[in-house]
């Protein structure tokens, strides 16, 4: 009887597991925070340093004035540079976090670790000023955050007895809800082009960094580029709604976003905001999906761990009292994604931990690129001889290819995007980065991909815009680029010149 009980009555299929889910994300998640601490190690001090172009010190005694006290200043900004902002202490930061992160890409997590990582990259982001006002570094604390709460406080086993929780899934889930369908939406109520289904005649050729494949991309038939905007529109504006659906719907959209990033991972270099939009999408697969794709001795390590599981009243307690608060600071983005006047790459509250997202709400017709000339004739027009200080990512030089940089940073190139848009009244620092240039300065050097004036500066520094344009693959030149000069951007610039140095004195970027 009991026999045929079970045969009329099925036992129910077990819930989905994530011991594997978890052990994916963590590794992952430890590459982009190794990746993100390495180059701070590279380019901190020559970006905020004492003798930075934004110095840290003069911005914190900003923060401190505008909010009344540095205590003040340390509740809106939380910072460990609040207490100790030398050049030894940047890099200390940053060799601790890159250590912590190899950690953890090792296989060895634990909440503790995950926690300082956290703090430590966190105290980066909130006095890296301009250098550091991307959403990915929004989007790195806000996963940092909730890995946390992933792992128990001190098991470092990639697999410990305690199952991640299944609160912290979902809270991923919601994270690359808004992260999806607010790029999405920022570009349904932003530029024509994304309406039309032409923006990627466009993008590749402007994007902030083209990589080795993006000419590729840009010539590709006009009717497989309108497809590839569909794409799109499909993994950020559709394939969200679904990674909260049952498995197989999950599955699906977790499996259109992850595509979707690869494919934009080959075709530009975006740091390493695509490889960091795969992590939360992750927890879109359980570890039926992964026992398929990973190596049979993993997954009969997750199975022995989930056998042997141990519940932690603590650990699920402290998931259910973060989901509270991150339900609780999410009614702002939430109001935000369903705005008209939708603003993206912001955060709401100290700690950043709920977070808006979105990008390339408006795409450019025309790549616009500032370079920095120097010469030691002397007289500093036309006639003179100009030699170029090239990026490391940027292009200047025509037949160079732009190399691969991703998920690495190039901060100065980065900004220096977004000031060929503009004027230099917008960016001043670059008067900073010319007066350094003027005498060699090592750190700022450190940022271009070479020095055409090692042995001697030179008497002139200007900066000229050019606009930039892919050439055509096979063309006889063996040109990746044409350009055409449509002025200065900066007027040629000496040591001498009484209203420079004046300027940066009354910044305080010199004595």
């Amino acid at each position: 009887m009991d026999n045929e009980a079970r045969e009329d009555f099925p036992v129910p299929a077990a819930p989905p597991t994530y011991w594997l889910t978890r052990f994916v994300i963590l590794r992952l998640l430890g590459v982009i925070y190794a990746v993100a601490f390495l180059v701070a190690i590279n380019q901190v001090v020559p970006l905020i340093g004492a003798q930075g172009l934004l110095p840290v010190t003069i911005y914190l005694k900003q923060i401190s004035a505008m909010f009344g006290s540095d205590g003040a200043g340390f509740l809106r900004l939380p910072s460990l540079f609040w207490f100790w902002h030398s050049d030894t202490a940047l890099l200390t930061v940053s060799w601790v976090g890159f250590i912590l992160s190899l950690v953890v890409v090792a296989g060895f997590a634990n909440a503790l670790i995950l926690g300082v990582l956290w703090f430590l990259y966190m105290s980066l982001v909130h006095v890296g000023q301009e250098w550091y006002g991307y959403g990915w570094e929004y989007l790195l604390i806000e996963s940092g955050f909730l890995a946390i709460f992933l792992c128990p406080l001190l098991d470092l086993r990639p697999f410990p007895k305690r199952e991640p929780p299944r609160p912290i899934i979902v809270l991923f889930r919601w994270l690359i809800f808004r992260v999806m369908l607010g790029a999405g939406l920022i570009k349904l109520r932003g530029d024509a082009v994304w309406r039309n289904a032409t923006a990627l005649y466009y993008h590749f050729e402007t994007q902030p960094m083209p990589g080795p494949f993006s000419r590729w991309f840009h010539f590709l038939p006009h009717s497989v580029l309108k497809g590839g905007v569909w794409f799109n529109h499909l993994a950020e504006v559709v394939a969200p709604w679904f990674v909260f659906w049952p498995r197989l719907a999950r599955h699906c959209a977790g499996v259109v976003i992850v595509i979707f990033q690869i494919n934009i991972i080959l075709s530009g270099n975006l740091s390493f905001l695509n490889w960091l939009t795969i992590v939360p999408a992750l927890t879109c697969f359980d570890d039926g999906f992964w026992a398929r794709l990973l190596p049979g001795w993993l997954v009969r390590k997750a199975e022995a761990a989930a056998a042997q599981a141990e519940v932690s009243r603590p650990m699920h307690t402290t998931a259910w009292a973060v989901t509270v608060l991150i339900a609780l600071l999410s009614f702002r983005p939430a109001v935000n994604l369903l705005s008209s006047g939708q603003i993206m790459n912001t955060s709401y509250d100290p700690l950043d931990l709920v977070n808006t997202y979105g990008a390339f709400g408006t795409v450019g017709r025309e790549r616009w690129n500032v370079v920095f000339e120097g010469t030691r004739d002397k007289t500093p027009d036309d006639h003179a001889h100009w030699k170029a200080y090239p990026y490391k990512g940027l292009p200047v030089a025509l037949d160079k290819r732009p190399p691969q940089v991703a998920p690495y940073q190039l901060r100065l190139d980065w900004q220096m995007w977004f000031a060929a848009m503009s004027s230099h009244n917008e960016y001043p620092w670059t008067l900073n980065l010319v007066w350094k240039l003027l005498h060699n300065d090592a750190g700022a050097i450190s940022l271009f991909a070479d020095n055409p004036f090692p042995s001697k500066p030179p008497r002139y520094i200007r900066a000229v815009l050019y606009r930039y344009t892919f050439a055509k693959p096979g063309n006889p030149q063996g040109l990746w680029w044409h350009r055409e000069r449509i002025g200065e951007w900066l007027p040629p610039l000496s040591a001498n010149d009484p209203q420079l140095y004046g300027f940066l004195k009354s910044a305080g970027w010199i004595p």
